[in-house]
């Protein structure tokens, strides 16, 4: 495949989103030839691709050829491409249109996806829109069998494709589906994606409606079954969709470029690149593996010509672009992933691990409540930046153009109304001048001594919050896989990249850089050093062992024999061809599963899986479970079809020194540099060039910054060495740097967020890895927050409350090397299984700071199995309670006290024994994981302090606070403006008064009275009237309140300021004492947590008129026996908004946990699914109209004990504005004679087999009058 045909040319294309990269090897000449033209550019050719390989045979033929006339192909060999095609229909929506198929009842699966919200402090609950128009249910069902059922035929058990037991209980009814598809079919809808229940292990189903509908006359099937049979019928309906939706797209851009050559292509071997890093011929190319391909081009192409070549470091990618930059890393093998979300869409296939981020040249640049902020919004290429001539805003390349890292004389004149002008420099000075105004104006009023800032000092203060941005998600791609980030190279493409690269490379310690002599086209390049993959799975669900292992080699052989056929078809002998094995394994009792590929070994005997597959998750989660199984998911085999087609070209030796072109005047921290600007094809293997340097590599500028040199290597590509240097930041006196305090407010997040991985990847139980119920942060001295990595609102500046009961209990008896930990609601705790450890941090024996993480324990003890009980009446009842105790002293962990503590709870009546933890080990693997995760954020806080020294430290923990204070602020005093020009009657003097109240199902009220000060920007929320504690578990510690209010509060502000104490510093906060909303050390809390929390945001959302009441519950279910436990949350409506729908289906306000997938529901707990869809018409009417609630209806298969934990069964969730009430939440047994029996929002019931649990959630109020 890859020996070179006389005078035939070789072309690699990448068809990006802006630009179109062309590179072409050309017989007789030891350079490729470079081209790049725009994507998209009617007026001048229909397609870049075609125009691109045009303009390079007429070059070297010689000869005309028309743009009118095909190209004539007997000079080209082969061609590779990588195109954005599916990636822009994907973003844009603008794909085929397409129906979804599903089994009866699971109608809105997709939309509810696993139903957590994008953004937890986005009201509007903005979600990607379905790519799908219509849905159908076919009547169908099929069962899995039971544990104790054996293969008995009379019982209709048949062993599916992963060898699971199951059940047809329901047969495929093709002439009920019949008329639903001639109904699409009359719409026009000729695209079909199909996902049915456990269609991964029987896929009969799904290949009979694919029969039935090609019969019928649709022009394309999508299977889950066939693109991915991977247990999950969540992402696998969803990558179903994607396949479905641009497939169609593809094709049709595919067979209008072959169009566009003589005899169609038919003698040139075409290939497109995947999102695996592979290539596939274009029968072989569909929807859900593109949608990287571009990408996946970089990403080979860095790894194939740098990895082993110029460096024995792993490497970290870097392609900065226009509107994103691409992250990933390469160790010697591809690190792929088999789901990811991309455009809002979670798609399950082989695919390189690319992380995106919204940061790019195109980035917008604002300064907001005291700081630069850079993103995540771009100007996008029209209008673009203000130096492209069009009207513009001020985005990163302009903050480039200003400093000099970009130089217009080698930029391209295409702007202006002829497209024949340079970038304007005057503009974006001018521009600059304006935003430096405002910025000095506003320093003025911090500090009237403030020396002004120039235009330069802005810009280079927005690259540097630029480039912080971008490195926030490269140590979370290293570290989060316990690699560390510094002794990394960075491999540096794209257009923006070699700008950037320096500055990103010294922030995460690493003294090296590479940039590859292609690095503007590396993407293209990349495509013709990528191998042809065809990859083959099947689902296999077995307990590891040596019996499962031989239907494993049998399984193997036949998808090796798939995979190979497929190759040889494409034209590969044996000896290009090699193949992969590898088996998904996965703990029992986690979803956590790894792919692990097999090796050869050296003697021939089979390969040990699974001691590879504990040293791959010891690494990446730091810890072994004891005495669990390990589970088999999936056998999959990658057969690769070696194309070697190009290969590094080394170049001469350098004679002499390096030529300047000439000098140009560059910006650099600490003021103007003449600095030399060099052409890389002027320079040789061996010239070193110390920085300031400007090296122009055809379109991209690589900047080597000073006290860094570049070398040019003996294949011509350019490596950077950096010295390390030490950051220091000039302190004034009490004003922050606006500029350090964006860089600070980055890695002070930053920190908490790693915390949070390191808690997720360490952790056993399902509630912290999985279902995210867990939240880390960092406080200064005194306790005040100052940066909270949230994944449940809950948490919210709760914790604040917690270390400061600790400070105050131990005082001066804390010691290096102790960890505390509490969950007592009176130590500033919310409910009992939410276990806060928290680990106070020393700097030469002096308190520095601390840190803290907060995670959801499944089982604490207490009346009921999963310490969720519906009729708890005193705190006792409810688990273990415990408000101060050393788990770690001086170094020590003391097991014995923490396991006393847990196992035998205190009780205030003697006579009665409330049962310990019934899941000991799994509460103390996860204590150790909060410790390790506080450890993390330890060291991450002491590299800063080594950094920047800790008096900066300190001092910007306390300027992130004042900024998130100064935010809330401005906030106030425009909701105090607002609401006195809607009620003048409200105002009395500078204040504004509203107040406003709800009920709890039982009666109880919660009242608020709020006053905001318009002129100082002050609020003060007044609980006084609200009911006294309840006798019930609805009680709500004082930090549960603290947590609503700093939520609603960072929700109203509505820019990505941090959470930190500074948002509560203009608040006062007034609980009176004995109410439900601060109860004694007694009360029953549980509840509190989880229902009362939702009550009190939608009175303090509906005060501050946001938005309509959301459903106000979480909707707890708990159900188990001795064996098993099990707990979910359940979404229900939003509420609606002054512009905005309420969205249904959905996890609202102050919980985000995810829902299990049906399929992982059903094969793990002895349950089966009815129905889980939206409830139809329960959101309320209005202007805009509220979100629907959910319907989940479980079928018990076994006896069990079930315990609801809800509200809103009495009172409605509230419209706002004339909009109308939500439907209220209903929940209902269906006994075995059909009889539909009310439970009442709070119970535990004892079900039998065959008892059907109905739970229908509330909806969310409308907003305004409908007309």
């Amino acid at each position: 495949m890859g020996a070179v045909i006389e005078g035939k040319l070789r072309f690699c294309i990448d068809r990006g989103g802006t630009f179109t990269d062309v590179y072409a090897e050309i017989p007789g000449h030891s350079d490729g030839r470079v081209l790049k033209l725009l994507s998209v550019d009617p007026s001048n050719y229909d397609d870049a691709p075609v125009e691109g390989i045009r303009r390079i045979l007429e070059e070297y033929t010689g000869k005309k050829i028309p743009r009118t006339s095909k190209i004539p192909t007997d000079k080209i060999q082969w061609i590779r491409m990588g195109t954005t095609v599916a990636t822009n229909a994907l973003l844009e929506r603008k794909g085929e249109r397409i129906a979804l198929c599903v089994t009866k009842g699971f109608k809105d699966l997709l939309q509810i996806g696993n139903q957590a919200r994008p953004d937890i402090f986005d009201l509007t609950v903005a979600k990607p829109s379905n790519l799908y128009e219509e849905v159908i249910e076919v009547d169908e069902r099929v069962e899995l069998a039971l544990e104790e059922e054996d293969n008995d035929d009379s019982k209709g058990l048949i062993k599916g494709v992963s060898g699971e037991l199951l059940r047809v209980s329901k047969p495929f009814n093709e002439e009920a589906l019949k008329p639903l598809l001639k109904g699409l079919l009359d719409k026009g809808i000729s695209c079909l994606a199909v996902v049915l229940m456990h269609s991964y292990t029987y896929p009969k189903h799904e290949m009979a409606v694919e029969k039935l509908a090609l019969e019928m006359g649709f022009r394309h099937v999508s299977l889950s079954s066939a693109l991915t049979p991977m247990v999950r019928a969540v992402p696998r309906g969803l990558t179903a969709t994607v396949d479905a939706y641009l497939t169609p797209v593809i094709k049709e851009y595919l067979s209008g470029f072959i169009s566009k050559f003589d005899d169609d292509l038919g003698k040139v071997n075409v290939l497109f690149m995947q999102s695996d890093g592979g290539l596939a011929p274009e029968s072989r190319f569909s929807g859900h593996k593109a949608v990287l391909s571009g990408p996946a081009g970089g990403v080979v192409g860095y790894s194939q010509t740098l990895f082993g070549l110029e460096t024995e470091k792993p490497l970290i990618g870097f392609d900065m672009g226009g509107t994103s930059t691409d992250v990933s890393r390469y160790d010697g093998s591809y690190e792929q992933v088999i789901e990811t979300q991309i455009a809002g869409t979670i798609i399950q296939a082989p695919q390189l691990d690319i992380n995106t981020v919204a940061a790019g040249g195109g980035s917008k640049l604002k300064f907001q409540f005291g700081a630069f902020r850079v993103g995540p919004d771009s100007v996008g290429a029209h209008p673009g930046p203000v130096c492209y001539r069009k009207g513009g805003e001020l985005a990163v390349t302009d903050a480039n153009l200003v400093l000099g890292f970009v130089i217009p004389d080698y930029f391209p004149s295409i702007f202006g109304p002829n497209e024949d002008q340079p970038l304007d420099v005057a503009a974006t000075r001018e521009a600059f001048e304006k935003l430096a105004g405002q910025i000095n104006a506003y320093r003025k009023s911090q500090d009237p001594s403030a020396k002004d800032m120039t235009v330069e000092e802005i810009a280079m203060g927005f690259v540097s919050v630029a480039n912080e941005t971008m490195c926030r998600p490269i140590r979370q791609l290293t570290e989060m896989k316990g690699h560390e980030t510094k002794n990394h190279a960075l491999a540096c493409f794209g257009g923006a990249g070699p700008q950037h690269a320096c500055a990103i490379a010294r922030s995460l310690g690493m003294k090296e850089v590479l940039v590859h002599r292609y690095c503007g086209i590396l993407s293209a390049y990349g495509m013709g050093l990528a191998d042809v993959i065809e990859d083959a799975q099947e689902p296999y669900s077995a307990v590891y062992g040596p019996e499962s292992l031989s239907e494993v080699f049998r399984r193997e052989t036949s998808l090796l024999r798939e995979v190979r056929e497929k190759l040889q078809e494409q034209g590969f002998g044996d000896e290009n061809i090699s193949t992969e094995t590898y088996l998904n394994l996965r703990y029992d009792g986690t979803d956590t599963a790894i792919m692990v590929k097999g090796k050869k070994t050296g003697d021939g005997s089979a390969f040990d899986y699974a001691a590879e597959f504990l040293k791959l998750f010891e690494q990446e989660y730091g810890f072994k479970l004891q005495n669990r199984s390990l589970l088999i998911c999936d056998v999959r085999v990658r057969g690769i079809g070696v194309t070697s087609i190009l290969k590094p070209r080394a170049v001469e030796a350098a004679p002499g020194t390096p030529m300047i072109e000439r000098h140009y005047k560059v910006y650099f921290e600490g003021g103007w540099h003449e600095t030399p600007l060099f052409k890389l094809e002027n320079l040789g293997f061996g010239h070193e060039i110390p920085g300031p340097a400007i090296i122009m590599n055809g379109n991209s500028t690589v900047i080597v910054e000073p006290h860094c040199k570049a070398i040019i290597t003996k294949y011509g590509n350019i490596r950077i060495e950096l010295e390390s240097a030490t950051s220091s930041v000039k302190l004034a006196d009490n004003v922050a740097d606006v500029v350090q305090l964006s860089i600070f407010n980055h890695r002070f997040m930053g920190i908490a967020e790693q915390m949070g991985r390191t808690l997720q990847r360490t952790s056993i139980s399902t509630n912290i890895k999985e279902r995210l119920d867990f939240s880390c942060a960092l406080f200064s001295p005194d306790g005040g927050l100052v940066a909270n990595a949230p994944h449940v609102p809950v948490h919210l500046g709760a914790m604040s409350s917690t270390v400061r009961w600790q400070l105050k209990h131990w005082g001066e008896n804390l010691n290096e090397g102790d960890v505390l930990v509490t969950n007592h609601p009176c130590a500033g705790g919310s409910h009992l299984p939410d276990i806060t450890v928290i680990t106070p941090v020393f700097d030469k024996g002096k308190l520095v700071f601390f840190v803290a993480s907060r995670g959801h324990h499944a089982e604490v003890g207490g009346i009921t199995p999963g310490s969720m009980p519906p009729f708890s009446k005193a705190i006792w009842e409810e688990g273990a309670a415990i408000k101060a105790f050393k788990v770690v002293e001086k170094g020590v962990f003391q097991e014995e006290g923490i396991v006393k503590l847990l196992q035998f709870p205190s009780s205030d009546e003697t006579t009665t024994k409330i049962p310990g933890t019934r899941r000991i080990q799994d509460n103390l693997s996860d204590l150790q994981a909060q410790i390790a995760a506080n450890q993390r954020g330890i060291a991450l806080i002491k590299e800063l302090i080594e950094q920047y020294g800790l008096v900066t430290v300190q001092a910007y923990m306390k300027y992130v606070q004042l900024n998130a204070e100064e935010a809330v602020r401005e906030m106030l005093k425009s909701v105090a403006i607002r609401v006195s020009s809607e009620k003048p009657e409200s105002r009395v003097g500078s204040s504004v008064t509203i107040e406003e109240e709800d009920y709890m199902d039982d009666g109880s009220v919660i009242h608020l009275k709020l006053t905001i000060d318009a002129d100082k920007g002050e609020a003060f929320f007044d609980f006084t009237g609200t009911s006294p504690e309840v006798y019930g578990n609805w009680n709500a510690p004082e930090a549960v309140t603290s947590a609503a209010v700093i939520y609603c509060l960072r929700c109203l502000v509505n820019v990505d300021i941090p959470l930190n104490q500074g948002c509560l510093a203009p608040v006062e906060i007034r609980i009176p004492a004995g109410s439900f909303l601060s109860p004694s050390e007694k009360a029953a809390v549980v509840g509190g947590n989880v229902l009362t929390s939702q009550r009190v945001t939608d009175v303090v959302l509906t005060a501050f008129k946001a938005c309509a009441c959301s459903q106000g519950c979480m909707n707890n279910l708990t159900f188990g026996d001795d064996t098993f436990g099990y707990y979910e949350t359940i979404g229900g409506g939003c509420g609606a908004g002054p512009t905005w729908d309420g969205t249904s289906g959905v996890q609202c306000h102050m919980t985000n946990t995810r829902m299990t997938d049906p399929e992982i529901f059903e094969q793990r707990y002895p349950v089966l699914l009815h129905r889980f869809g939206l409830r139809e018409n329960s959101g309320g009417n209005g202007l805009h109209k509220g979100g629907d609630g959910l319907v989940r209806e479980i079928e018990f298969r076994k006896p069990v004990v079930v315990s609801i934990l809800s509200e809103r069964r009495v009172h409605s969730p509230r419209g706002l504005n004339g909009g109308q009430n939500g439907a209220r939440g209903e929940n209902y047994l269906i006994s075995k004679d059909k009889r539909r029996i009310y439970l009442g929002g709070k119970n535990t019931v004892h079900v039998k087999a065959g008892e059907i649990l109905q739970i229908l959630t509330p909806g969310g109020g409308g907003f305004g009058s409908g007309v």
